[in-house]
């Protein structure tokens, strides 16, 4: 069977940066609707359009196909006091946008002096992305999955 829309496609993958540095090592199959269900990125989903179990193929996505290009913006300076004091390095927060509605993750990237630098910017923005992926397995996808746009079962989503 072809992948192709409404297919269930399962992969094999990894994703390494552009100088070979390990982001992922796809310890679990990527299993995921095929059609425009948001459940891959789009370059790499056309990229596999039209193929068969076995298949293998490698995707370079730019920073903007991927996580988007590194923002200044996003890149906060703040004092110590508005935050609890047994935060570290490396934790993430939600705060609420302007207009209350949208939600955006910071991570704590420094602590010194007083101040806390915020970064709302993706862990792998600015950054390439190399998939390297083979097809596994492809199916029908079900009516009930195709009504709620993700895998259900093995792999999938679970109720």
């Amino acid at each position: 069977m072809e992948i192709a829309k409404n297919t269930v496609v399962t992969l094999d993958y990894t994703v390494t940066d552009p100088d070979g540095n390990m982001i992922d090592d796809g310890q679990h199959p990527l299993v995921y609707i095929h059609g425009g269900y948001d459940g891959i990125f789009a370059v790499i989903e056309e990229a596999l359009d039209g193929k068969k179990v076995g298949e293998n193929l490698k995707v370079k996505l730019l920073p903007e196909d991927a996580f988007g290009e590194f923002d200044e913006e996003l890149v906060m300076v703040e004092e110590a006091s508005l935050f609890p004091d047994n935060i570290e390095v490396g934790m993430s927060f939600e705060r609420v946008g302007e207009d209350g509605e949208e939600e955006m993750v910071y991570r704590i990237t420094d602590i010194a002096d007083g101040k806390v630098v915020v970064d709302g910017n993706h862990p792998l923005a600015g950054t390439a992305l190399i998939f390297d992926v083979t097809v596994k397995d492809v199916r029908a996808a079900s009516a009930e999955e195709i009504g709620h746009g993700h895998v259900h079962g093995d792999g999938g989503h679970h109720h």
